[in-house]
C-alpha cells in the first residue's frame, strides 16, 4: 500500500480494522495515492465505488461507501481539518448511503427498571455506561483502571482511528466504577470487566427478559443519544460528546422516530 506523506497515514488505526476495510483502501490507495487531497473530487470517488461495486448486492455497495467515508473521515479528524470528505456529497450519499431506519428507542422508565432490576454490579455499571454514557459495548469492555479520571473516561484507540476520545458519565456513575475497579483491578491495565462480547450480550438479553423490553446493547447507546435530544441537549452536544460522531448525519440516524403523541405532548409543553 502507497505510503504518501501527508494523507496516508495509518497509525492510530487499529489492526482489526484496517484488515477489514482492505478490499476498499487497498485499490483506492493503488489507484489515487499518488494524488493531493484537494484532487479526490466527488466524480473521482464515484466512478472509483462504481468500479469496486459494479454487479455487487445493495448491501455490498452500502457497506464498500461506508468503509470510505469512514477512511475519509479519518483524514479529516487526523491530518487534514480543512479537508471536505467527498462522500457527504448530497448525489454519493443518495447513489450508495444505506436506507436510514427510525429505530424504536424505549423509554426512560422502561431503561431504569433494566438497570435498577440488574442483581451483578458488574453488569448494572456495564448497563449505565451505555445508556448514561453513549458508549458502544466494545469500548466498555476495553476500559482499564487507567482510564478511569474522576467523571471522565479515555477512550483509547477508539474507532474514529483518533488517538484517543473522552467519555463523560454522571458522578454516581464514576463513583460506582471507580470503587468497583479498585476491587476488581490487580493492576492499572487491568479489564475492570472482562469478558467475552458475547457474554455482554447474553446479559443484556437476560435485563430486558426481565422487563419484556426487547434490548439490543447498541439499543443503550441509541437510547442515550435520543433521550439527551429530547430533553433539551443541543444536537451538537449529543453528536460530538455523547456519541462522538464525525458530522450530524450520523448522529441523526440513531435519533428515535417522534411519534403524534410524543409531537402533540411537546407542543403542550411549549404553548400550552
Amino acid at each position: 500500500m502507497p505510503q504518501r506523506p501527508g494523507w496516508v497515514i495509518f497509525g492510530p488505526i487499529q489492526k482489526n480494522t484496517l484488515r477489514s476495510y482492505e478490499s476498499v483502501i487497498t485499490p483506492f490507495c493503488q489507484d489515487h495515492g499518488n494524488l493531493e487531497l484537494e484532487e479526490l473530487t466527488v466524480w473521482l470517488v464515484q466512478a472509483f465505488l462504481g468500479s469496486i461495486t459494479n454487479g455487487r448486492k445493495p448491501q455490498t455497495r452500502k457497506i464498500r461507501f461506508a468503509h470510505l467515508t469512514s477512511f475519509f473521515n479519518f483524514i479529516h479528524n487526523t491530518l487534514s481539518p480543512n479537508f471536505q470528505n467527498p462522500c457527504n456529497s448530497p448525489m454519493l450519499l443518495k447513489l450508495f448511503r444505506p436506507k436510514i431506519t427510525n429505530w424504536n428507542i424505549i423509554g426512560k422508565e422502561a431503561v431504569d427498571e433494566i438497570i435498577f432490576r440488574s442483581a451483578k454490579i458488574r453488569n448494572r455499571l456495564i448497563l449505565e455506561l451505555m445508556a448514561r454514557g453513549g458508549m458502544r459495548i466494545g469500548e466498555v469492555l476495553k476500559l482499564t483502571a487507567s482510564d478511569l479520571q474522576d467523571r471522565k473516561l479515555t477512550l483509547r484507540e477508539p474507532k474514529s482511528g483518533r488517538e484517543h476520545e473522552v467519555v463523560f458519565i454522571p458522578q454516581k456513575v464514576a463513583d460506582r466504577l471507580r470503587e468497583y475497579a479498585a476491587k476488581r483491578c490487580k493492576t492499572n491495565e487491568d479489564r475492570i470487566f472482562p469478558i467475552s462480547y458475547e457474554t455482554s450480550r447474553m446479559m443484556v438479553a437476560k435485563a430486558w427478559k426481565m422487563v419484556g423490553v426487547p434490548l439490543r446493547p447498541h439499543d443503550l447507546r441509541r437510547y442515550a443519544a435520543t433521550y439527551a435530544s429530547r430533553s433539551g441537549v443541543p444536537i451538537e452536544i449529543v453528536s460530538k460528546v455523547i456519541l462522538r460522531h464525525s458530522n450530524l448525519s450520523t448522529t441523526k440516524r440513531y435519533l428515535g422516530k417522534i411519534t403524534d403523541t410524543e409531537a402533540m405532548r411537546w407542543i403542550e409543553n411549549l404553548y400550552g
